[in-house]
């Protein structure tokens, strides 16, 4: 029953066209716009090529994008009830979530497969091939955090509004989180406590083995030790579930 449950939420959330292009089609676009169509895309960046690193970053955009916004919706639907009105058909609870929890994985899958299929296709370039499923895996792994982003945002604010803007909020932290262009300077060690900033670190490993590419030119090279860029995830993760707690709380009180 989870399965077939799993199996019509992943097909009724795919014909959602509006989230569906933010969350896959959007990424390949902008991957288009700034690695396929660059001048420098070609260029050598640790083990690969520039096109390559800016293949990673928009999988992990649109990864972190799907599992936050199918958490939250997941959410929203408990607290108006609809998991009651799935239990009439035997689901149980858990199953609900366990569910859910398969679609938001199989939905952040789609940005993954597309960005690296479309990728493969214009040049994105790895130099040993274990990188690809290895980048991808991370990309995947680093997006399980934002699922409890998403959710925190519905139960907080209890309305469909709350998980639309926790996604506009979303693009605003892959900014910082040096996804969309290299950032230098004080926006680079600002961004380095943002959220988003440990999982494209970690998802560019493979590639990069911490080297930080950045907009200034010269001085020395610029790199992040692996425990720092674990330690941003580790963080940022229990702050997530510390708020999804608190604000869970605050709801069975008001209930």
């Amino acid at each position: 029953m989870i399965t077939a449950f799993a199996g019509w939420e992943f097909l009724r959330n795919v014909r959602m066209i509006e989230s569906t292009f933010f969350i896959v089609v959007l990424p390949a676009v902008l991957y288009v716009m700034f690695g396929a169509l660059s001048s420098f895309g070609d260029i050598p960046a640790g083990h690969g090529n520039v096109s390559a690193y800016n293949m990673t970053a928009m999988t992990v955009y649109g990864a972190t994008m799907a599992t936050s916004v199918i958490a939250g919706s997941a959410a929203l639907e408990r607290q108006q009830g609809w998991g009651r009105q799935l239990g009439l058909t035997g689901l149980t609870g858990s199953g609900y979530m366990i569910g859910k929890v398969l679609v938001a994985l199989g939905i952040a899958v789609m940005p993954i497969v597309v960005v690296f299929g479309v990728g493969a296709l214009t040049g994105a370039r790895f130099d040993e091939a274990w990188m690809w499923p290895a980048s991808g895996a991370l990309a995947l792994l680093g997006a399980v955090p934002f699922a409890l982003y998403g959710l925190a945002a519905a139960l907080l604010f209890r309305s469909e509004a709350a998980v639309s803007a926790a996604s506009g909020i979303l693009v605003v932290l892959a900014f910082f989180g040096n996804l969309f262009m290299p950032l230098s300077g004080t926006l680079l060690e600002i961004a380095r406590f943002t959220p988003i900033y440990g999982i494209a670190a970690l998802t560019r490993w493979p590639q990069l083995e911490g080297t930080v590419i950045s907009m200034e030119d010269g001085g020395a090279p610029l790199s992040d030790p692996l425990w720092a860029v674990v330690l941003n995830v580790v963080a940022w993760t229990v702050i997530f579930a510390v708020i999804c707690l608190i604000a869970s709380r605050r709801t069975t009180r008001r209930g």
